[in-house]
């Protein structure tokens, strides 16, 4: 007698997300509007992913750097700049911009025009912090460079310059 294979029970096909145009969570931080597309809810806590939008003349954050994930940056409209190190690079629309664990970064929208980009999180450790800022914000505490610093370092993020400290 030789073994035969179980068939096993068949299981449900996971649940597929789909976020339509009017959909998601809005996060406004300042000159900065996000709509956060995937929280990691759907993917395990492996993937988040937020569309932003940067006004014309929007700083960015401190230069920081991330120790526990990766961060990637789609250019869909208008120019951003990436700050890394002291590296300026001008992303225009079409751009990806990966940013690893442990590489000083920040960004910027320093054109007259809006700029729109499609951020992913991996794992999604960093939706939390935009949903702290906008808490914060909501609060009536400014979001000054060494509150979003404080903000950061909840997720394994911390200043990437000198002369950044809470």
């Amino acid at each position: 007698m030789t073994d035969q294979p179980q068939a096993s029970e068949p299981t449900a096909d996971p649940a597929v997300s789909v976020v339509g145009p009017g959909d998601g969570e809005t996060i406004v931080l300042g000159t900065t509007r996000l709509r956060v597309l995937e929280d990691g809810s759907n993917t395990g806590h492996r993937l988040g992913i937020a569309e932003s939008i940067l006004a014309p003349h929007t700083p960015g954050p401190p230069q920081h750097r991330h120790a526990q994930h990766d961060e990637g940056f789609y250019i869909i409209s208008g120019a951003v700049r990436f700050t890394v190190g002291d590296q300026d690079y001008d992303a225009t629309a079409g751009t990806l911009v990966m940013v690893p664990p442990g590489a000083p970064h920040t960004f910027a929208n320093v054109t007259d025009e809006p700029a729109v980009m499609l951020s992913t999180f991996t794992p999604d450790l960093y939706v939390q912090y935009f949903r702290d800022l906008e808490d914060m914000i909501a609060g009536g505490r400014a979001m000054t460079p060494q509150a979003n610093i404080q903000a950061m370092r909840r997720y394994a993020t911390e200043p990437a310059t000198r002369g950044w400290t809470p």
